[in-house]
This record gives C-alpha cells, structure tokens and sequence, in this order.
C-alpha cells in the first residue's frame, strides 16, 4: 500500500499567546502548502483519502492538499500530536485504502517512517514522504521524501 506522510506548514507566529494546540497556518505556511499541493497535483499523486490530525495547522493543510488533488478529507483524533506506530496501525485498520495520505506532526512522523523502513530521517515542515508498505505493515520502503523547497523548482 501507499502512504503519504504530509507534514503541516508553518505555523510558527512570534506573539503567539494561546494554546500551541490552536496554531493555524500562517500566511508563508499557507502559500508553501498551496506549491506543494500543486506538486503533488504534478506528479500525479492520487491518495484515496487524506486524514489528518484535527489540530488547525494540520486540518488547514490537508484541506489545501484535497481541495487541490480533489480528494475527500477527514479528521482522526490518532492523528494528534503523539502519534506512533500502533496508532498508525489502528488508522490503516480503519481506513483500508490501498492509497493513504496522513497529515499530521513531529517528531512523531520521522520516528514512525524511522521505524518502518529502518532509515534515519527528518520530515520538514510542509514535507512529504511516500513509503510502501508492506501488506503486515510491519515494514516499508521509502521511495521518496520531497522538502517544499523542491516542489517550487
């Protein structure tokens, strides 16, 4: 199966005075997912279905990216800051697709793509990955893992 590992963009606001949990996109954070959904678009990405965490940054990107790619969306509380292998097999038991996109937070993606494929890596913020995984989902492989300053090239 194919799983896309979609990180939020930029939320970062320096007088940020609310909770973390509250902090939308901001405005470089929203221009950045628009190009990288446009990427996406591109290299004909095609999930099923994209769920996201039902944090305001993470929901505000996977909206961007469905609106573009034309593909439902839907919130897992799983998804929230966190996240780890064994949520991410609850998720896949919920949502069967063959093609999965997840948007949600780190370190908790680097660690779970980290543990499913053996490598050592580092998800950016407004970063993509795509790995195969194997139908125990115990494993995969990673095929690609794009930062967003390559899909405005």
């Amino acid at each position: 199966m194919e799983l896309y590992f979609l990180r939020h963009g930029e939320a970062d606001w320096p007088d940020w005075k609310k909770p973390d949990d509250e902090r939308p996109l901001n405005k470089h954070g929203k221009k950045e997912m628009r190009e990288v959904a446009a990427f996406l678009k591109r290299v004909k990405a095609k999930p099923d279905l994209i769920v996201t965490s039902p944090l305001p940054r993470a929901s505000q990107t996977a909206e961007i990216a469905a609106e573009r790619l034309k593909i439902k969306c839907r919130e897992d509380k799983l998804l929230a800051p966190g996240f780890d292998r064994s949520d991410l097999e609850r998720l896949l038991k919920k949502y069967p697709e063959e093609s999965l996109m997840i948007v949600g937070h780190e370190p908790d993606f680097s660690e779970v793509i980290s543990e499913l494929t053996g490598g050592s890596l580092k998800l950016p913020k407004a970063g993509i990955a795509l790995v195969d995984l194997n139908r125990s989902w115990r494993g995969g492989r990673l095929l690609w893992l794009i930062p967003p300053k390559i899909t405005t090239s």
